[in-house]
């Protein structure tokens, strides 16, 4: 795994960072083969939100989990929960880390989070929530504001994933603490983002904060 610095953003949190985890070297030798490069340094902090920027193909899914694997980061990540009722495939979800969501009520989604956060910081345990803003492969007006304000409102450091298919790239990093400034805050992740080619590149959303509550 490349260390480098963060990429020339206005973060919160210089790398590398406090929380450090011992991945799996052979995963990470298979991603390396695959022609990807992963740059992680770490983490900031015991709990946290992870965006994952573009999201244009199922194949997101895999190269993160693979990154996931060879990072050794015990992130969590939500899914439909009709997946969880697959047998054998759904109990291979949980062992991930995946969080089963009914997407009737993502309103109730989003505050769950947001005390499982509060919980897992009273006990000192390990929860950082990996979610694609995009909210689906499909082209859309922008970013939905769940990311933001779960990191908002539970008080945790937001992380920013670059998923480039065009450099092969997986960049985790920059880190920021989220300050209610949503101009400020986007012109970070703006940055971060912006030039980043998912596998179809025109399906990736314009790089905006929808305007929503709590319930996107």
């Amino acid at each position: 795994m490349k260390r480098d610095p963060d990429h020339g953003t206005r973060a919160s949190y210089a790398p590398p960072y406090a929380l450090q985890f011992r991945g799996n070297r052979l995963v990470a030798a298979l991603l390396r083969l695959a022609g990807w490069r992963l740059v992680f340094d770490g983490l900031p902090a015991p709990q946290g939100v992870l965006a994952a920027y573009p999201h244009t193909s199922n194949w997101d899914t895999v190269v993160l989990l693979v990154a996931k694997v060879a990072t050794g980061v015990p992130m969590k990540f939500l899914s439909k929960a009709s997946l969880f009722e697959i047998p054998l495939f759904g109990r291979y979800l949980r062992w991930m880390g995946g969080v089963p969501v009914e997407r009737r009520s993502p309103g109730a989604v989003t505050l769950q989070i947001i005390a499982g956060m509060a919980q897992a910081r009273e006990q000192g345990t390990c929860h950082w929530l990996t979610l694609t803003p995009e909210g689906t492969r499909r082209r859309t007006a922008g970013l939905r504001g769940g990311f933001y304000r779960i990191a908002q409102h539970a008080g945790v450091p937001l992380g920013l994933i670059r998923l480039d298919y065009a450099a092969r790239e997986i960049r985790v990093g920059p880190f920021l603490d989220v300050t209610g400034d949503r101009e400020a805050d986007m012109a970070v992740i703006r940055q971060a983002f912006e030039g980043a080619k998912g596998l179809h590149p025109e399906q990736a959303a314009p790089l905006v904060l929808l305007e929503r509550g709590l319930d996107d």
